[in-house]
Formats: structure tokens, sequence, C-alpha cells
């Protein structure tokens, strides 16, 4: 969410310099003003739900993601539920705690809040989110396609993974659809040995499975066109032909709210802008969330309450033509100082087995 703020900002300095004189170019004196940036959702799925805070910095090169840490997080619903979240090892990540009696839990048609008072004491709330009812996935499939590529010497072969689904007879829904591969890591570090023309690495201390999606991958609509029609041949990503074995890939569909949906409209938009002359000015992103406490103080994100549906499906790449596009070996020497690294649980790794692995 942070790299949207900051191309958020970059364009407005791009947009102001059409207009002036040519200058030297110092990218260390671009900022902006500290503002808490706020990432989570609830879900009719159990938890836990999580919610990251972070504040923006100066936009530099040399400029970093700062935690909110020590914050008092507090999500409820409209029937009396609420539940206060607990701030993870590392910081300004709050979470849920699962099976916790009188816990909070996603339930469609229910309204959610989200409430934050900061260690300085600013306090920030959202608008009530209705969490919407999802349709189901009622099929995932994939279709292999091999074609020339214009640009390099080798054809471009792939897997597009598509889901099939059908929308409710009535008029206001909204969608977004997500991915997530799991791979099961070979090595928790990995260090290029230039001699070797390959790596060496340690092994990881239990399983550890690396965690990938795309960020900026923004796939959203709305029922405008296909009201109580069934939603066909939805892409949902392209599998690379990068190994032989098979590929793990979890897929999400998202019921959204109608505000969520127009956050993720303008996320988009502002992301596929290529910085032309001709491309639409950046306008602020600022989600549902406010500062009860000081009303002049920015805030950035959106907290969600979401229905998903989400299916598993494993791609068999065994009809690839030619070698596949491997990155280079990781060699494990034996023994190794330290002998195994622990798996590091975020958002890019994980010691919980994914839901569906068969590995």
């Amino acid at each position: 969410m942070l790299s949207f703020i900051r191309f958020l900002a970059v364009g407005f300095v791009c947009l102001g310099g059409l207009t002036s004189c040519v200058t030297e170019f110092q990218p260390d004196v671009i900022s902006l003003p500290p503002a808490l940036v706020v990432e989570g959702e609830v879900t009719d799925q159990p938890g836990p739900y999580t919610i990251r805070l972070t504040r923006t910095a100066d936009y530099s090169i040399r400029s970093l993601n700062l935690l909110e840490t020590g914050a008092v997080v507090v999500i409820s619903d409209n029937a009396g539920n609420q539940e206060t979240l607990v701030e993870q090892t590392g910081g300004g990540v709050y979470q849920t705690v699962p099976g916790r009696a009188n816990g909070i839990r996603g339930v469609a048609g229910r309204r959610y809040t989200l409430r934050i008072q900061t260690k300085s004491g600013q306090r920030y709330e959202s608008s009530a989110e209705v969490l919407p009812a999802v349709p189901p996935i009622e099929r995932v499939y994939y279709e292999y396609r091999n074609e020339p590529n214009p640009t390099l010497p080798q054809r471009d072969q792939g897997w597009d993974v598509y889901i099939d689904s059908k929308d409710p007879d009535t008029l206001g829904n909204y969608y977004r659809w997500t991915w997530t591969h799991y791979e099961l890591l070979q090595a928790c570090q990995k260090t290029f040995v230039q001699r070797l023309n390959r790596y060496q690495g340690i092994s990881c201390c239990s399983n550890c499975w690396s965690i990938d999606r795309c960020y900026n991958c923004i796939s959203i609509n709305s029922d405008a066109n296909v009201n109580g029609q069934a939603i066909s041949r939805q892409l949902i990503t392209r599998v690379p032909y990068t190994s032989l074995s098979r590929y793990y890939i979890a897929v999400e569909q998202q019921a959204l709210s109608a505000g969520a949906y127009q956050f993720w409209k303008s996320v988009r938009q502002l992301v596929s802008n290529t910085g032309g002359l001709f491309d639409a000015a950046p306008g602020p992103m600022m989600g549902n969330m406010r500062c009860v406490s000081d009303p002049a103080l920015q805030v950035y994100g959106y907290f969600g309450a979401t229905g998903l549906s989400s299916k598993v499906i494993y791609v068999d790449r065994s009809a690839g033509q030619g070698p596949p596009l491997t990155d280079l070996p990781v060699e494990i020497p034996f023994p190794t100082n330290p002998s195994c690294i622990p798996c590091q649980n975020n958002r890019y790794q994980t010691s919980s087995q994914p839901a569906g692995w068969v590995y």
C-alpha cells in the first residue's frame, strides 16, 4: 500500500514539473506529510484477521516503511461483538486470536468497524463496512498456451488459469480476484557464488513455504453488465513454465462493498498510469479511514469486510515444450554454519502447511 502512496506523491511532483523550468533533479527533497497507512479486512472465513499499520516517510531511495507499533486496534460489529487485536513480533502487524471466546468472526450481512488508538494518542476509525455474501467458485481450470514472443528467441508458453461462477440476481455486486502460489523451499538462505555459477544455501529448520502473489495485479469487476448471469472464463493469472513439477495455486473470489470496489478501482487506475501527458492526474486515495481526534490528519488505506470463496488447483506442467526456464541450482554443503535457518512467518514465507497441500 505504501508503494501506491509514493507513486501518488511522485505523480503530483511530475505533473507540477510540466509547467515549470527544468531544474536539477534532487529526489531527496520529495516528501509526504507523515500519515498512517491501514491495511486489513474481516472475512467470512475463520481468522486470524490481520491489520497492518505503517506510516509514510520521505520519498527517496533511503526511505523506509515505518512500522506503527504500540497501537490499540479493535474490530467490532453491529451485533455487540468486539476484539482487541494482538501485536505480533516485529511490530506493526496486529491479529485476532484464533479460538478466543467471544472473539470477532465475520458473518455476511453484519457491519464491521475498525478503531485504532496510536501510542501518541491519536484515534482513528473506519466507516462501518457491510460484509457481503459471495457466490461460490463453481470451477477452476487451466489451459496451455504456446505462442511466438516477438521480443525473445524462445516461444512464450504457460498455463492460463480461469474460474467460472454465477452472479446473484440482485444488482450491486462487486468482485475482486486474487491468487497465491506456495512452494516448498529448498533453502531458507541462499548466496550466489560467482565462481561456481550457482547458489549455496542453508536448509530450513522445518518445512517452509515461499509465498508468491502479484501485489499490483488488481482484477476487479461489477455486475453492471452480467447481473444474474454466469461469470465465465474469468482470467486469474498465467502460470510460468519454470519447472516440470506441478504448480500449486490458491484462487480467491472476493465479494466487495461498493466503497471497497471504488477504492480498488482508483488504485488500479493509479498503478496503471504510464506517466504520459494524457494520463489522468493522480487523485486522492483516502479510503474509509479518518482521524476522529484530529480531522486534519491524513490517513490512507482501507479496512474491508469481504466475502471469500476459494479453491486450490495444481497445474500440471509436464506438457511444456523444451526445457523450462529454470533458475540456477542451489547447493547445500554439509555441514553448514548455522546448521539451519528458522522459517520466517511473514508475507513471503510461512511454516504453516497451505490448505490442500498434497506433496
